[in-house]
């Protein structure tokens, strides 16, 4: 069988990439037309057989995947692969309806487990590090993930799964742990509780690779200053593998995609229509080396950019922007468009902690918008007034950056509860009446 890995691809030409995109895309479409009769299904209905998709620039004639035909091909209906050529699955939570389940054959993981070594070397990783993996194991992808990538790098890994801070912390201590892996708020969390404890001098980290959950720039800096490390962020999606369809490299200004296996367009989340490069709308991906669970066009409902500009890390692959939002559960108040990383941006600006939560409410058919922020050690010993002038100001903060208003609680230190997984920002309580 062949084997796809070929780190040089990293920083091939564009011609060679898309030599290489337009063979494996060819070989894909037959493949998912042959094997998936869902998908075979969708193309006739579209007018399209697989003779006419002949390069990239025929992609757009194929039609889109979105979650809800993951659901409705539950379990099996999106396999390619016979059952018995399928050695795992991958799960997602399932907390907004029916889970999917993603499949692997022994060589989709083998690909995969190399996207995330590149995300590890890309963070500086060799065979000579301790790589710390935090994230959770069992169904969810982040954790096998970085684990098997850390295998193919050869470092030393540390299975630690998420959860039991203290273990956590003695681990990383006693077996210096070099490279942590985990969600940005768990890595904040860690973070604070290691200097609370005074034990930032005992600790040996240099570079952390967090995803999984939005994070701004802000908390990029807070996470790297309390935990003198770099922070790389990573990509991924449990419906097209897993972390490690794309991830950043020292120059931190984008996540470069892996384009030897995915292809990556960038839509207009109303019309489908392809937008040029440089703009901003929904990403989409094609996955062209996949087995048993080959997506095709698949909508993620994330919001970014894609731009080719020359990265200094001599990776040519294209990048992809952190995710600005949702193009499905983007927050809509009061008719007006609001991403929680808007919010998160004013709160870490004014100093505050990067432990929050946003609750939204209809009261009187009108929605309400309220964030709950957490104070300080030292902002907790104020006085009254001065707590209040400090909600004012943050109203007034907020106010300048969503254009709508928003009621500011100050609430206690530690008193909004901690994350080992993805944090719960928001509490949209709207949706009770629904």
């Amino acid at each position: 069988m062949e084997h796809y890995y070929q780190p040089e691809i990293e920083c091939a030409s564009r011609e060679e990439i898309l030599k290489l995109q337009n063979e494996r895309l060819v070989k894909q479409v037959k493949h998912v037309y042959d094997n998936v009769p869902y998908y075979r299904k969708k193309m006739e209905e579209a007018g399209v057989v697989p003779e006419d998709i002949r390069s990239v620039e025929d992609l757009h004639k194929l039609p889109f995947l979105t979650k809800d035909d993951l659901r409705d091909a539950y379990p099996y209906g999106l396999m390619a692969k016979p059952l018995k050529d399928c050695v795992r699955i991958q799960s997602t939570s399932g907390t907004t309806g029916r889970r999917v389940v993603a499949f692997y054959t022994q060589h989709d993981l083998d690909l995969w487990e190399e996207c995330c070594a590149r995300a590890i070397m890309a963070a500086g990783g060799t065979n000579e590090d301790v790589v710390h993996v935090s994230y959770g194991y069992g169904l969810f992808t982040g954790g096998p993930g970085l684990n098997g990538g850390s295998h193919k790098v050869g470092s030393l890994t540390l299975p630690m799964s998420s959860g039991n801070t203290d273990r956590q912390i003695q681990f990383m201590c006693d077996l210096g742990s070099t490279i942590l892996c985990c969600t940005p708020s768990y890595a904040a969390y860690l973070g604070e509780t290691i200097n609370e404890r005074g034990l930032k001098d005992k600790i040996k980290l240099k570079a952390g690779i967090f995803g999984a959950e939005a994070w701004t720039e802000e908390m990029r800096r807070d996470i790297e200053k309390s935990l003198g490390i770099k922070a790389y962020d990573i990509y991924g999606l449990t419906e097209i593998s897993g972390p490690g369809v794309s991830f950043e490299c020292s120059a931190q200004t984008g996540m470069h995609v892996n384009e030897d296996h995915f292809i990556a367009e960038i839509i207009n989340p109303k019309t489908g229509e392809v937008l040029p490069e440089g703009e901003k709308g929904e990403l989409v991906f094609t996955s062209i080396t996949k087995e048993a669970f080959p997506l095709l066009r698949y909508r993620t409902r994330d919001i970014c950019v894609l731009t080719r500009e020359k990265c200094s890390c001599g990776r040519t692959h294209v990048k992809m922007t952190k995710p600005m939002g949702r193009s499905d559960d983007m927050l809509i108040i009061k008719g007006v468009n609001v991403f929680p990383s808007q919010i998160e941006t004013v709160l870490l600006n004014g100093g505050y902690a990067a432990n929050y939560q946003i609750i939204v409410d209809r009261v009187n058919n009108s929605d309400t918008l309220e964030v709950q922020v957490e104070m300080t050690t030292e902002m907790f010993s104020d006085s009254v007034s001065v707590i209040s002038k400090k909600e004012k100001e943050l109203v007034n903060a907020l106010k300048s950056m969503l254009g709508i208003y928003a009621k500011v609680k100050l609430v206690a230190p530690k008193s909004i509860a901690r994350s080992e997984g993805k944090a719960v920002r928001i509490i949209d309580r709207r949706n009770l009446y629904s």
